[in-house]
């Protein structure tokens, strides 16, 4: 799983927010890996110079392998809070699909063997 950590020019990510994102990103998507290629994060701030509640905004989008990419948004007035935020909205949506997906492989036919045999 490959993770990859943007910005526009009002915002300064720097090394070490890119490498804690990467670590935490890496351990909370970790039983997903097999099926996430890729972690984009895109962090911005929406309104630049000026002080405003919820201003930081933080996209993550996963691509996953054979199936459509996932993205969520969340708005921070920090860059930890939108992380932090658009990070659970991810989990919560894998959690969602994927287990869904999971569960499907998981259950047994609805046709018993005796159906087949009688066919």
């Amino acid at each position: 799983m490959q993770i990859q950590i943007n910005s526009n020019n009002s915002i300064d990510t720097g090394e070490s927010f890119e490498r804690w994102a990467n670590a935490e990103l890496n351990d909370s998507f970790s039983r997903y890996k097999d099926e996430i290629t890729r972690i984009e994060v895109h962090m911005s701030d929406e309104n630049g110079e000026k002080i405003s509640p919820d201003h930081k905004r933080c996209m993550m989008e996963a691509r996953l392998a054979n199936r459509e990419p996932v993205a969520v948004n969340h708005h921070g007035a920090n860059q930890d809070e939108a992380f932090r935020g658009a990070s659970e909205k991810l989990k919560r949506v894998l959690e969602h699909s994927l287990g869904k997906l999971r569960d499907h492989r998981a259950r047994e036919s609805i046709r018993r063997e005796t159906d087949l045999d009688n066919a």
